[in-house]
């Protein structure tokens, strides 16, 4: 039997698959106001299967953490009611949703901030990026660094945030810790100079992280919230002098809370083969360290999927590209179908080409 298609619990869901949609940003919320749409639900519910588990794309949680162009939030009324019809669709079919609650801190522009202000960061770095603005990308703004007397009001906007995704009917909450935002920011150490209880020593750098852990689980119930990582990702300028020091302990750091999973981003992957000529921070070493379920994500194929199955590195595997393009993937990995092609220009910055006409398969 295949394992990608056998059973499973994740805290308190139980699913019928391990393929997990990957959270994909695609820029596409109403504007004014960011708030979910009818085309929304409509590319959610056709990627939902019976027993299958969806993340969303990244969601900012309050306006200091917009992530540009058409990035949808979880703070107004509106937004809300976007995501409950998000949701709705998605569970007519039988699936559970995660929202990925995210804040870009650094990876902005004052454009997109309140009243025109920095971004705010855990130190005075700029982001080696590109924001995304209604006109294009634009080299972001070089940020504040946060001041420690604020760091609980920004831990409270999660928080307040995972209030808001629990009225809008989710099954949990991700946090985002990866990519080079905001959690990331305070745990790579390039990126975090602080001198105070948030910086230097692993332990203070990863402090951000499970104040936010224990915010949002009051909320939620740690069975409930799932945490992103990307001990490899370089995107946005990120490094770490000793990754293998600082996502260990972060695992660790984790497993007392019986979180629904860990989501590890793995190094690039083609298939199963990691690209990288080191040996990697991955989800086969964090996983035993956090004692949890782990989901991978980088690259796979249903090849490569089945095999970190097997080998116990993993027990889900998040799909981003293919997913994107093939609304019934499950099923297409199931039969062994031939997929649609994925348009990466229609990726971003789009509107209803490339998103919700993706076709399923009729034999």
């Amino acid at each position: 039997m295949s394992k990608l298609f056998s059973p499973i619990r994740i805290g308190a869901i139980d699913l019928s698959h391990r393929v997990v949609l990957a959270p994909l940003t695609r820029m596409r919320a109403a504007l004014p106001g960011n708030a979910p749409n009818d085309l929304m639900a409509t590319y959610y519910g056709q990627r939902a299967s019976e027993g299958g588990l969806l993340i969303t794309e990244a969601t900012f949680i309050s306006a200091t953490g917009n992530g540009g162009y058409a990035s949808p939030g979880i703070v107004t009324d509106a937004q809300v009611a976007g995501w409950r019809k998000v949701v709705d669709a998605v569970h007519a079919k039988g699936a559970s949703i995660m929202l990925q609650l995210w804040h870009v801190g650094r990876q902005s522009h004052v454009d997109l901030q309140p009243n025109g202000q920095a971004p705010v960061a855990p130190s005075a770095i700029q982001a080696d990026v590109r924001a995304l603005l209604p006109g294009g990308p634009a080299t972001g703004s070089m940020p504040r660094e946060i001041e420690l007397s604020e760091i609980p009001g920004l831990v409270g906007e999660y928080r307040r945030a995972a209030e808001r995704a629990k009225e809008a009917g989710f099954d949990g909450v991700e946090i985002h810790g990866a990519n080079g935002y905001l959690i990331d920011q305070f745990l790579q150490d390039n990126s975090n100079r602080r001198e105070d209880a948030y910086g230097g020593s692993v332990e203070n750098r990863a402090r951000f992280l499970l104040d936010v852990v224990e915010g949002v689980k009051s909320v939620w119930g740690s069975d409930r919230v799932g945490v992103r990582v990307g001990p490899g990702n370089r995107f946005g300028g990120m490094g770490d002098s000793a990754p293998e020091v600082t996502f260990p302990y972060v695992a660790r750091a984790l497993a007392p809370f019986g979180l629904a999973y860990l989501h590890v981003i793995e190094p690039r992957v083609t298939g199963n083969v990691s690209d990288d000529d080191k040996p990697p921070v991955a989800a086969g070493l964090l996983r035993p360290l956090f004692g949890g379920p782990v989901i991978a994500a980088g690259g796979f194929d249903g090849a490569g999927a089945e095999s970190i199955l097997e080998k116990g590195d993993a027990d889900l595997v998040a799909f981003g590209r293919h997913f994107l393009a093939n609304p019934d993937f499950p099923e297409r990995l199931r039969r062994s179908l031939p997929l649609n092609a994925y348009d990466r220009t229609t990726f971003y910055y789009g509107g209803d080409k490339g998103y919700a006409d993706y076709p399923v398969y009729e034999s």
